[in-house]
């Protein structure tokens, strides 16, 4: 770690020489000025972590040390050391921006105080700084892990929307990634430096769940000993995630409606209107439509989140995608739980490839984890995957009078068993199984990556 860097700002000899002497001895690096115009130029060429100013300077008084120091730039803390008794004018100082002020004589064990408060606030920025750029780093577009061409749109959508302040619902069975595509919308807007603060309805009480969307007074109601601040008013600036929306109470949706309508509402058992600027994206795994049928979901609600819809496939209708996500969640497991566990078996990808999964990306994400975990192999086999797994017949997927499988994927395991047949007849040779089913060499070859075909002579 660099060195601690302090500059000292005084038109004082002796004072520079006491502050920077102590300074050195305790192995911080230190640079002088002898005035707020040497100091600039101090500033435009060392990298400076804090400064202490005099405010009774010739050139320049500590007020206008800050101002400068601020616009040059605003993170470097500036502390200001005066004579002065006059609070307001501590008070100017602050305003402008200085981090603290130290009166004289300078006590130096108090200096010392507020060099470690300095050290631990730029720890704390540098420590945000870092986590926010790895957050942006995981839930950005590259890494949402797909071939599939129907991923691909959905992500151009969501790169559309992400830095606007509409509405998005997000649809698709549990276990598709709903939560994943909001966070990359949230990371790619430009509240991306604001809290995404997310609330999951279905895993609330209807009495419970109203307290914690728009917080509540305290005595509102029995066990409400103290003030809480809800969700909504968490997320003012930034991103509130409501999933499951369609198991919200009727009587809660009227006020989220107005929520969202108006940015207002009021606190359980409260009657002062807050207002919030706040970016809702809510998720459903629910037909809404049914719902409204029912009387159970309000129509007006349903317009009102539903501005911009994205559907997520499940994994049964994406499964060029599972080779993708298994190679994955294999090398994120291994190095979690130190195993060397380098890939998977063709009969136990193919055994995975014919199965529906129900519980989707995250079900996958469970066999595979538990696979690395029990496996005593480098690589997963048939015996490290999860006894009773209802696979599909390869029969019945090629099976045209069979309906119960998806569409594409019945086309694609078609295909599928043509090239692999094609290449079997021509011994693996790719030129010539090109020229048996009547496409070019390169087509085969696409297709053959985007199938995750192998061949067989190889």
């Amino acid at each position: 770690m660099p060195e601690f860097s302090i500059l000292l700002i005084d038109d004082e000899p002796a004072q520079i020489t006491s502050i920077k002497a102590f300074l050195k001895r305790r192995h911080y690096r230190v640079f002088t000025a002898g005035s707020g115009v040497e100091a600039m130029k101090i500033l435009n060429n060392e990298m400076i972590d804090l400064v202490f100013t005099d405010f009774r300077m010739p050139d320049m008084n500590g007020l206008e040390v800050v101002k400068a120091i601020k616009a040059f730039n605003p993170e470097i803390p500036v502390i200001v050391i005066t004579a002065f008794s006059d609070t307001e004018e501590a008070v100017n100082v602050m305003k402008e921006g200085a981090f603290d002020y130290l009166p004289k004589p300078v006590d130096l064990d108090e200096l010392e105080i507020l060099v470690r408060k300095t050290q631990e606030l730029n720890y704390l920025k540098s420590e945000n700084k870092l986590l926010k750029e790895q957050l942006k780093e995981k839930y950005k577009f590259d890494n949402i892990i797909s071939q599939s061409s129907e991923l691909e749109n959905i992500l151009n959508t969501v790169s559309r929307v992400a830095r606007s302040k509409v509405t998005v619902l997000i649809r698709g069975e549990t276990g598709t990634g709903k939560e994943l595509i909001a966070k990359a919308i949230h990371y790619a807007s430009d509240r991306s430096d604001k809290p995404m603060i997310t609330v999951n309805c279905a895993a609330l009480s209807e009495g419970l769940l109203e307290s914690e969307l728009f917080g509540h007074e305290k005595g509102a109601f029995t066990g409400a000993t103290s003030q809480h601040i809800g969700r909504f008013e968490q997320a003012n600036g930034g991103t509130l995630f409501i999933d499951e929306v369609g198991d919200i109470p009727l009587q809660t949706q009227v006020k989220l409606l107005r929520a969202l309508q108006f940015g207002e509402f009021e606190r359980v058992g409260g009657s002062k209107t807050i207002k919030v600027d706040v970016r809702v994206i809510t998720a459903t795994n629910r037909n809404l439509e049914e719902l409204i049928k029912k009387g159970a979901f309000r129509e007006d609600l349903f317009y009102r989140i539903n501005v911009i819809t994205i559907t997520l496939p499940p994994l049964r209708e994406r499964k060029t995608d599972i080779p993708l996500l298994i190679r994955y969640f294999i090398s994120r497991y291994a190095k979690e739980n130190g195993k060397q566990v380098e890939g998977i078996s063709k009969e136990a990808q193919d055994y995975l490839m014919k199965y529906h999964f129900p519980g989707n990306i995250r079900e996958l994400e469970n066999i595979i984890e538990r696979a690395v975990v029990l496996t005593r192999e480098n690589i997963i086999t048939t015996h490290d995957l999860p006894r009773g797994l209802s696979v599909v017949s390869e029969n019945n997927l090629l099976d045209p009078e069979d309906f119960s499988d998806p569409y594409t994927e019945k086309v694609a395991a078609f295909e599928t068993a043509m090239i692999e047949k094609a290449l079997k007849l021509k011994e693996g040779n790719q030129s010539r199984a090109a020229q048996l089913l009547g496409i070019s060499e390169r087509h085969l070859r696409s297709r053959m990556q985007k199938l995750n075909i192998t061949n067989p002579r190889k």
